[in-house]
């Protein structure tokens, strides 16, 4: 059977002030009118059942995950005891899917990302799972054909087409680091590269023999979570072994590894939403290019980007190129063109005993 596994650990800290520890980006509203991991569920139906839906995130968001996600059997939401990065994820959710399910099937997405349109991304998920289906031993990464030379993303080398049909299916050649911007307009002018999204199909059997081929301590470290899980010592167990686990990707763990490996070309429209620069793109600006969420009256104002919530109005006078995000008990503004060291701000909140606005 197939089991969607929505990855939802992070912490979302670009999106400060709204996003915090316990309610970080993808317990957000960001875009449409449902929150991100919701509408990553959202994307699911009609080809993964309800209670073949799994969710891995961590202690501190997991009451709030349940409140949003009721459709998901509350077993179903697993809960990391420390962050670990992908592999320990992806491994953690294989054991479990693997106790139901001998021949499960993993389609694997984070919880973050906004996708269009449902109906292209149900037929990428569709091809994906009937390949694995085909050929359990294979692994399908999606690739986003790239809209810009980003140096944020990752990227993927594709090889030559196999197999006829839509959406298109490749090999893959290599996978290359966040290029500096000169190599990123190569890629973008040479055209056989993608960006490297983070969604994944697979099976559950599959990756975790080639965990147990190419990181064979985490192997082992997955097969005593899965031997005090089938004992009934669930918590326990998870809470004493996952965070001896090597903290590794996936992608580093198996996938430059493995020879199995192919990309889907994404027949959908696809952002990881890294941002508050993200929301002009994804909602819209008025004639002045400001993007607002909520009340908001701006004069002389251009470029801005303004979110607020309830009845409190952010007025502005002659401004250029801020963010503007008001909460309940901390605002932000700042220059956008320093959106990328919002995480200074937090360090810095930390060290002056500020711990509580994190």
């Amino acid at each position: 059977m197939l089991h969607a596994v929505i990855m939802a650990g992070g912490s979302g800290t670009r999106f400060w002030p709204q996003s915090r520890q316990r309610l970080p980006k993808q317990l957000l509203r960001l875009a449409g009118e449902r929150t991100m991991i919701q509408q990553t569920l959202d994307r699911c139906q009609g080809w993964a059942l309800p209670g073949n839906s799994w969710v891995v995130t961590n202690e501190i968001q997991a009451a709030t995950t349940r409140e949003q996600l009721p459709a998901v059997p509350a077993g179903n939401i697993l809960i990391e005891p420390a962050a670990r990065n992908t592999a320990p994820c992806v491994g953690l959710a294989a054991i479990e899917i693997l106790q139901k399910d001998p021949d499960g099937i993993m389609f694997v997405m984070p919880a973050d990302h906004v996708i269009q349109t449902t109906e292209a991304f149900a037929q990428g998920a569709q091809r994906a799972i009937e390949l694995v289906q085909k050929s359990p031993e294979t692994l399908v990464l999606f690739g986003v054909t790239p809209t810009f030379p980003s140096t944020g993303y990752g990227y993927i080398e594709r090889g030559t087409q196999i197999e006829d049909g839509t959406p298109r299916l490749y090999s893959v050649n290599a996978f290359r680091e966040k290029p500096h911007l000169s190599l990123a307009e190569q890629y973008m002018r040479e055209g056989r590269f993608f960006w490297n999204c983070g969604i994944f199909c697979w099976s559950a059997r599959t990756i975790l023999r080639l965990l147990e081929q190419f990181e064979p301590e985490l192997y082992a470290g997955l097969m005593r979570i899965q031997q005090g899980i089938a004992q009934g010592n669930r918590e326990a167990v998870i809470a004493a072994e996952f965070p001896q686990l090597k903290s590794i990707s996936i992608d580093y763990a198996v996938l430059e590894r493995a020879q199995n490996v192919v990309v889907q070309e994404a027949p959908f429209l696809w952002d990881d939403v890294g941002s508050w620069l993200s929301l002009p793109r994804l909602n819209g600006v008025d004639a002045d290019h400001n993007t607002a969420d909520g009340l908001f009256c701006g004069v002389d104002t251009q470029g801005c980007i303004v979110r607020t919530s309830g009845d409190h109005l952010v007025a502005t006078l002659g401004l250029r190129n801020l963010i503007i995000v008001h909460t309940d008990d901390a605002t932000l503004v700042a220059d956008a063109g320093q959106s990328e060291r919002i995480k200074e701000l937090l360090v810095a909140l930390e060290k002056h005993d500020l711990k509580r606005f994190l």
